[in-house]
């Protein structure tokens, strides 16, 4: 009974990372030969999926990923916040900059943790919730950067702006990479016409950092 729960359990999660995968859903038959399944055993996992809002179908009766992710995905920052909460706080502290993980959400980025430090006199202002547009400020440059570079034996590494976001701040941020369903960066922002040479680097080991507590 155990190994059978299992089985199903596993070809329900299956058909929930293929749906994800897609923008136009996919069909019982495309299912069914990517799943190496009968027809019945798919119709059986989307009838479940269904009931509990994670699948839909449209009226093509193509299957798509339903609404009900969405509320199991607003579980996840919390979760990813406090496993990055360590790394950010030294980051911060070392630097003596506004810290922040940055998370994909739909076309922009999300911040969601932000640690600011203790001993500056002055420092950004950068809120939990603050949302802006990937193609802008360093934290969404680095996101973009590591998806260029994927499949490319080359490394990101770190991005440096300024002014992008804030008049008269700087940013350096570095991608979270091997984090399997998690897409975002490690970054500070600081008043500053430049970046200190030194803080690239940095970033880049925080950014390590997150990715190891979040594996």
């Amino acid at each position: 009974m155990t190994a059978e729960t299992s089985q199903t359990l596993d070809r329900g999660l299956r058909v929930l990372k293929l749906l994800a995968d897609t923008d136009h859903g996919l069909t019982v038959t495309e299912l069914s030969n990517k799943l190496g399944v009968n027809r019945t055993v798919v119709y059986r996992l989307l009838a479940t999926l269904e009931q509990h809002a994670l699948v839909r179908r449209d009226v093509g009766g193509r299957a798509r990923v339903g609404l009900g992710v969405l509320r199991l995905g607003r579980q996840v920052h919390p979760l990813v916040r406090e496993a990055a909460l360590p790394a950010l706080r030294s980051l911060a502290e070392d630097i003596g900059a506004t810290a922040h993980l940055t998370l994909v959400d739909g076309t922009e980025a999300l911040a969601v943790a932000v640690v600011e430090p203790t001993w500056t006199d002055y420092h950004v202002a950068y809120r939990t919730g603050f949302r802006h547009p990937l193609d802008r400020g360093a934290a969404g440059r680095a996101i973009l950067a590591a998806r260029a570079a994927t499949g490319s034996v080359e490394d990101p590494g770190y991005t440096l702006t300024h002014g992008e976001l804030e008049a008269g701040a700087s940013g350096a941020a570095a991608p979270l990479l091997g984090v399997t369903g998690v897409e975002g960066s490690v970054g500070v922002v600081m008043l500053a016409d430049s970046v200190p040479e030194r803080v690239g680097p940095r970033v880049v080991d925080a950014a390590k950092e997150v990715a190891e507590a979040l594996r």
